[in-house]
């Protein structure tokens, strides 16, 4: 009997589809450790981030799905996340490290650093293992955003990269100090770039966010030829010279064969305290006329807020220190978008699916 019910609750499950893989949830696997106990049902939800943007919309389904079956009063459905990698690897360093993810701009200027910085908080947040490389040689900003003072140590030839605000950064102003300017040529460059990938100790992470230098120059064509790459983000604000130069960076990854996540608008708007409604200080809808026109998705829209701007000066980036805030919850909206697409990345690697892109409404 126990049997008959146990194939009548996966039958009913199977109806439960993952909004982004578009696969029922009994087929991917997600449905673990299922029990009956009498009139009670309970079992493990495994989804593939911690970071998934619909995860308690499909738990409220199951829920109402199974509580429709006849002698079925109770369910219990715990949550968790297995995160599945797309970085296949020899590079040593990067071995236990299962999505690499790229934040890039065509131009400085469009608030790309800011953005790399709050997207690894806001998917460290959702409970994932985040690291954060800074690898904007010449600017270094991620030891101010984050408030890191201390330098890293060297163990064993291997670069302990530090921790702050929960997860593990490395950077070239930890190694120069805020007032050092880096006198570097190109290969140089490159050279580090290389050493951030292989000699430091960044141990098993769901996820590797690189804060990449703007443009398209030695940095990005060392990282793109060199690390194992999942996917870029592209930043970009409203103004038709920042889109100008967003398709130059865009079209960079899509040349080198890099998966391009999407596109995110930065200072898309002001929400005004005596009205509450949005102001387009830089025009409006810049960013989804190039995800439109390059076919790939607007992952978010970023408002302006002063306090990002005072929170990066101090050391508190604006998800940790003002997680109420509209443009908290808006990078946890692009944290779950972000998590999303590599999702479907390693789904389509692991059953060789055909492509298929995500449309956000």
């Amino acid at each position: 009997m126990a049997n008959v019910m146990e194939q009548q609750i996966l039958e009913t499950l199977k109806s439960v589809q993952d909004p982004d893989l578009h696969r029922d949830i009994v087929s991917l696997g997600f449905i673990k450790d299922l029990k009956i106990n009498g009139d009670a049902v309970s079992f493990l939800l495994e989804l593939t981030t911690p970071a998934c943007p619909v995860k308690d919309i499909m738990k409220a389904e199951c829920e109402k799905k199974i509580l429709a079956l006849p002698g079925i009063k109770k369910v219990d459905i715990e949550l968790s996340a297995r995160v599945r990698a797309t970085v296949n690897t020899t590079i040593d360093g990067l071995k236990n490290i299962k999505h690499i993810v790229a934040v890039a701009s065509g131009k400085g200027g469009v608030g790309k650093s800011t953005v790399a910085c709050n997207l690894a908080l806001a998917i460290r947040a959702s409970g994932a293992t985040v690291g954060l490389m800074d690898a904007d040689i010449y600017g270094p900003s991620q030891p101010m955003m984050l408030g890191i003072k201390e330098r890293p140590v060297v163990v064993e030839n291997k670069v302990m990269p530090i921790l702050s605000h929960g997860m593990k950064v490395i950077s070239m102003g930890l190694l120069t100090g805020e007032d050092t300017p880096v006198i570097w040529r190109g290969p140089m460059v490159s050279g580090i770039i290389q050493q951030f990938l292989g000699q430091v100790e960044w141990g098993e992470l769901d996820y590797l966010v690189i804060d990449l230098p703007p443009g398209t120059g030695d940095a990005q064509l060392t990282l793109t030829q060199q690390a194992p790459l999942s996917g870029a983000v592209i930043v970009t604000t409203p103004q038709d010279v920042a889109l100008l130069d967003a398709r130059k960076g865009l079209k960079m990854f899509q040349q080198v064969n890099v998966p391009v996540l999407g596109v995110v608008e930065n200072m898309s708007y002001f929400i005004c305290d005596g009205c509450n409604k949005k102001h387009y200080i830089f025009k409006e809808g810049g960013g989804q006329k190039i995800a439109q026109e390059l076919d790939v998705p607007l992952l978010g829209e970023i408002p302006l807020d002063p306090r990002v701007a005072v929170g990066g000066d101090s050391g508190e980036p604006i998800v940790e220190a003002c997680p109420d805030s509209p443009v908290a919850g808006a990078y946890r909206e692009l944290a779950g978008k972000v998590a999303a697409q590599l999702s479907i990345i390693s789904s389509q690697k692991a059953t060789q699916l055909p492509s298929f892109k995500m449309e956000w409404k």
